[in-house]
């Protein structure tokens, strides 16, 4: 069975709105990276040195990140060599399973599920820098959880941004949500020690805290986040049971270098990519995952309420090659 075959089979698996989420919200990167696929391919009908050249630089311009590009290309040379490839054309369907191996590693079952327990106060925490979409994230995921049968209580830890507040105070009553917070200036750390107790009185489910997304320079940032993230242990022993990283996917090799930081001053469990339909370069996704080994658990593929969906590496894969998959199919048929 082809590798296109095993991943519509995995596709199939899930619900057809789900894939259709995923497809829409890649377009761009998708229609970017087909098209250059499909012109590479006609202008080398042998797999040859000049063909990697040119799939090198291809993969990327669309953000899949020098180091793990490199690493790709070796891969592919090798794999190519090993099953006597000729034509370009069976090249794609070998580069889909390599990106799909990339983001998998060792582990093919890898848990992009959000750590949420029933039975106990789950705290998340978002950080990362101002304008990547963190409250509308936090709003989106609100409103996730509660169709999903889940109390929710949201905590407006973003203090110092003027109008932070009230944008999470619109988020909770869009979402039917209580919002704790303290007037403009207040002590972060003191926000989230209120939301906690109001948490734990209320016997929530999950607890999703705003944060700072920039003080006067970085080092204050990170401080101010350690000193959140040690008053809600102290109330809750293990939490907060995720750290979210929001990054906004537009910006590309930047969204790199803020979760460097962010992942050297914050035990960061988990990214969320948001505006990835607003992109061409989706291979984002990939960079984070090879370089930083942090795992994508969210994506934001648009703008309505239920476009924050869970990320899925084969959904990833195949709306990025499913142009190129549905030609096979005509061609087959």
């Amino acid at each position: 069975m082809s590798f296109f075959k095993k991943l519509k089979e995995k596709i199939t698996q899930q619900t057809d709105a789900v894939t259709e989420k995923f497809k829409e919200g890649l377009t761009k990167t998708r229609d970017s990276f087909a098209e250059k696929m499909n012109d590479l391919v006609a202008k080398y009908r042998k797999v040859d040195e000049d063909f990697f050249e040119e799939l090198e630089e291809l993969l990327i311009t669309a953000d899949v990140g020098v180091s793990t590009v490199m690493d790709l290309i070796d891969e592919l040379k090798m794999e190519v060599k090993r099953r006597n490839i000729q034509d370009t054309k069976d090249v794609q369907a070998v580069i889909s399973e390599k990106l799909v191996e990339i983001y998998e590693g060792d582990n093919s079952e890898e848990d992009n599920n959000l750590n949420i327990q029933d039975g106990q106060l789950n705290v998340v925490l978002f950080v990362g820098v101002n304008g990547v979409g963190k409250t509308t994230t936090i709003g989106k995921l609100a409103h996730k959880l509660k169709s999903e049968g889940k109390s929710v209580l949201l905590a407006a830890g973003d203090t110092f941004r003027a109008g932070a507040i009230e944008q999470l105070e619109v988020w909770g009553e869009r979402v039917g949500v209580d919002v704790i917070k303290q007037s403009e200036g207040s002590d972060p750390a003191a926000v989230m020690y209120d939301a906690v107790q109001a948490a734990k009185a209320r016997k929530v489910d999950v607890l999703l805290c705003d944060t700072a997304g920039r003080l006067q320079n970085k080092v204050n940032l990170m401080k101010e986040l350690e000193k959140v993230k040690r008053v809600i242990e102290k109330e809750i022993p293990g939490a907060p049971h995720e750290v979210l990283l929001v990054l906004d996917a537009t910006t590309g090799q930047n969204a790199m270098t803020q979760a460097k930081q962010f992942s050297q001053a914050t035990n960061v469990t988990g990214i969320v990519l948001t505006k990835l339909d607003g992109t061409a370069k989706g291979g984002i996704v990939l960079a984070i995952k090879s370089e930083l080994n942090i795992p994508v658990k969210l994506v934001g593929l648009g703008e309505k309420m239920d476009d924050l969906q869970q990320f899925n590496t084969a959904q990833y894969v195949y709306s990025l090659f499913s142009s190129i998959i549905e030609e096979q199919d005509e061609q087959s048929s």
